[in-house]
This record gives C-alpha cells, sequence and structure tokens, in this order.
C-alpha cells in the first residue's frame, strides 16, 4: 500500500484541505504534507484516523492468489489443446446431470 497515494486521494474525495483534516484529527498539517508527499511514512494508527476522518478506512485483505493451490492450474497447462478441451466437454455433461438431478434443467 501505499500510504502517500491512498490518503492523497482519500483527502480529496472528502473535499477536504491539508489544514481541515489536521483540525478533524489532531495531526498537524506538516505531517499531512509530508505523508502526502511520500517524506514521512505514518505509523498505522495515524493512517487510519486520517483515513477515517476522510471516510474511508484501512483494511487489511489478503493477496490475490496467495493461499491458491495452483497444481490443478499447472496440471491443466501440460494438457494438449484437444485434451482441454475433452476435459471441458466432459465436465459440462457432468454439470448438466447435476442440473437435471437437482431439478434445474434447461428451462
Amino acid at each position: 500500500m501505499n500510504a502517500a497515494r491512498a490518503l492523497l486521494q482519500a483527502r480529496r474525495r472528502a473535499r477536504l484541505t491539508q489544514r481541515q483534516l489536521a483540525a478533524a484529527t489532531g495531526v498537524s498539517q506538516p505531517t499531512i504534507a509530508r505523508i502526502e508527499r511520500g517524506l514521512e511514512t505514518p505509523r498505522v494508527d495515524t493512517l487510519d484516523r486520517l483515513l477515517r476522518a476522510c471516510g474511508d478506512a484501512l483494511e487489511a485483505v489478503p493477496l490475490a492468489g496467495v493461499g491458491v493451490d495452483r497444481s490443478v492450474i499447472n496440471g491443466l497447462l501440460h494438457l494438449s489443446p484437444a485434451e482441454r478441451i475433452e476435459l471441458s466437454t466432459q465436465e459440462a455433461e457432468t454439470l448438466s446431470s447435476f442440473d437435471q438431478a437437482v431439478g434445474r434443467g434447461s428451462e
């Protein structure tokens, strides 16, 4: 995460000046300016306070692709195009059978 960009964008969306944000959070305007220019890295609680005053939130989310089991993907990549088509056809037939069994056949 880029704290400078996140804060600058959040503040602009909230239509706040640096001085207004400083007054709302107790963080000095010069400190906010240094953070937005990337000259200072704020503590997590400080960045959270600043973002919340702008109507945003600091949230930890899993990185995309982290924890994904890539073994199935790698296995498919080793198949030839003809083998992939055959596998897709088989899987489509299986899904169709499942839909019919649970009463969701084509309508």
